[in-house]
């Protein structure tokens, strides 16, 4: 889209911004005091909108201003590092509800999609949505009965009353449909963000520290993955696997004979929103124990399965109501999922131990470590900080402790230390909000701290386990078997170009040959290692077949020994 044909939006996006008043969030210390003289210009709000907050001002400007931008408020709300708590506490109340768009439209987006017309897809489909969001809809439908005999199939393991074998036609379902129109739609608003984000990036003097173009990406990227329903098919189907047999939590079945890019179909289930106290009480559910489940499948997901459901907000987490003394919650809505990178989950999890101990100087040291930080800063000036943050927790009871609290206070105070925001962990950020949210509301006296310790402890000593790393290595073993080889011909051939002046760096040729001596010797112990795996595996057949063959098992590995350096030998001088 063209600017001038992009002029009529961006002129009611101003008039929005400035009905509302929103020039107020911005203040001078983020140095923006061309405002304050172009302030008197602007007309006076209206008097029941001047008596509201900062922030409920903001939140109402971009509910007016439509799903894209409540879209846009809702990743905003988890950056408490970038804005005051109480603007990000108002976003956090966004809601991303828009009118219904009509049925039989559904409809024929289903059968397009599909190729088929609805009576031979389904058995009923009701027309009047179950739900409406800015991104898609859902109706109630059931699945065709089976043509031929029925056959009644036992539900699978650990899938209850809400989930049965796939061969088990007639099932109640839902269909998510995609709005129409709507990609075309986030494409414009897409190109006023971007717009914004690049002014901010250009005139913000702490544009390097906001980020704003990784933030915008950010919201890109979850907004273009919303708008192909196979991608949450994907996610929804990979937590299931990841809880197939869990007794804390239930992902519905995906029928991927029913989906496409614009359509989803997905067992329906029954249950209680989470933070219906009322009902949940009503059912008999132990909340505490619900509680205890919320935080651990937190971690289970971030640092166990490194897959998480990123927007587990009440309305898309439910409880099973038929499970009251072992309760399991049930969830729902899949677009949004979170993973990280193997080195921030791992920086990640350990930040979270060393603050579990309260060992700010290890904090200090993992924040410099993980390139968090500029190295030029002070390892105890930036645990003097750190202690001053945790330690007024920390006078409290645990149960009174709010770890998402802390962790936001925490990188309020390392922007102070010149620290370089990781949009990665945004979605990692909104789901600990949520989560500790959810489990206050569930059981108030809950001591997140003391679920949250044992069960990360347990996660890290598998995954960073002698075990763990030896199973690594054996996946790894056959892939450096075939590239060694091929190392001293590749080092060389870049090594020369380098040399030659071919190459970013020029070397000479003492530093060239350093570097392929260093090469020969790599291959060299990689070849030794396979060598002397071959003659441990020689000598094991022979020693398990020696009294078969009537030798005496020390003999018998000598001659293994003998054997196995026989086949071997002119293999390895071959290749040295």
């Amino acid at each position: 889209m063209t600017p001038l044909r992009l002029l009529p939006r961006v002129l009611h996006v101003a008039t929005v911004l400035v009905r509302y008043r929103v020039d107020d969030l911005i203040d001078e210390q983020h140095g923006m005091r061309l405002l304050r003289w172009l302030r008197v210009l602007l007309p006076r709000p209206r008097k029941q909108i001047a008596v509201l907050p900062r922030g409920a001002r903001l939140r109402l400007a971009l509910t007016e201003l439509g799903p894209i931008w409540v879209k846009a408020g809702q990743v905003l709300s988890t950056r408490r590092d970038l804005i005051p708590a109480d603007v990000a506490e108002e976003l956090a109340q966004l809601q991303d509800q828009v009118p219904p768009f009509p049925g039989a439209q559904a409809r024929a987006i289903v059968e397009e999609t599909l190729g088929k017309p609805i009576a031979e897809l389904f058995a009923s489909f009701d027309e009047t949505p179950l739900a409406s969001a800015s991104i898609a809809q859902v109706h109630a439908a059931r699945l065709l009965p089976p043509s031929g005999p029925a056959h009644h199939l036992p539900p699978q393991a650990g899938e209850g009353r809400f989930a049965q074998p796939a061969a088990a036609s007639g099932r109640e379902v839902v269909v998510k449909v995609l709005r129409p129109n709507v990609a075309k739609n986030i494409r414009q608003n897409l190109q006023l963000l971007d717009a914004s984000a690049r002014l901010i990036e250009r005139w913000h003097p702490q544009a390097d520290k906001l980020r704003p173009r990784d933030l915008f990406d950010e919201v890109a990227k979850t907004l273009h993955n919303e708008l192909n329903l196979q991608h949450e098919g994907a996610n929804a189907s990979l937590l299931r696997r990841n809880f197939q047999d869990s007794d804390d939590l239930y992902v519905p079945e995906i029928f991927w004979s029913h989906s496409g890019e614009k359509v989803l179909t997905m067992e329906r289930v029954h249950g209680i929103p989470a933070d219906d106290i009322a009902a949940l009480d009503q059912a008999g559910i132990d909340r505490r124990k619900l509680a205890t489940k919320g935080v651990r499948l937190f971690y289970e997901q971030v640092f166990r399965d490194n897959f998480f459901h990123a927007d587990a907000h009440p309305g898309n987490i439910w409880v099973d109501p038929t499970r009251t003394r072992e309760p399991r919650f049930i969830a729902l809505d899949f677009g949004i999922m979170g993973s990280l990178p193997d080195e921030d989950q791992y920086w990640l999890a350990e930040n979270f131990i060393a603050m579990f101990e309260r060992n700010y100087r290890r904090i200090a040291e993992l924040h410099l470590a993980a390139g968090w930080m500029p190295r030029h800063i002070r390892v105890d000036e930036l645990e003097a900080a750190v202690r001053t943050v945790c330690e007024p927790y920390f006078t409290r009871p645990l149960s009174e402790i709010s770890l998402a609290e802390v962790v936001a206070k925490l990188f309020s105070t390392a922007r102070k230390f010149e620290l370089t925001l990781q949009p990665q962990l945004i979605l990692l950020q909104k789901t600990l909000l949520n989560v500790e949210g959810l489990g206050r509301q569930l059981d108030p006296n809950i001591d997140i701290w003391s679920v949250a310790q044992p069960v990360l402890k347990r996660i890290l000593a598998d995954r960073y386990s002698l075990k763990h790393a030896v199973k690594e290595i054996r996946k790894r073993v056959p892939e450096w078997l075939r590239i060694a080889p091929l190392i001293p011909e590749k080092v060389h051939a870049a090594l020369a170009a380098l040399a030659k002046g071919n190459g970013p760096l020029q070397v000479g040729e003492r530093e060239m040959e350093h570097l392929y001596n260093l090469a020969r010797e790599t291959q060299r112990r990689i070849l030794v290692a396979a060598f002397g795996g071959t003659v441990l595996l020689g000598a094991a057949v022979i020693y398990a077949f020696a009294p078969q063959l009537g030798i005496w098992p020390p003999a018998g590995i000598a001659a293994a020994g003998v054997l196995s350096f026989v086949v071997a030998w002119p293999w390895k001088r071959s290749k040295m």
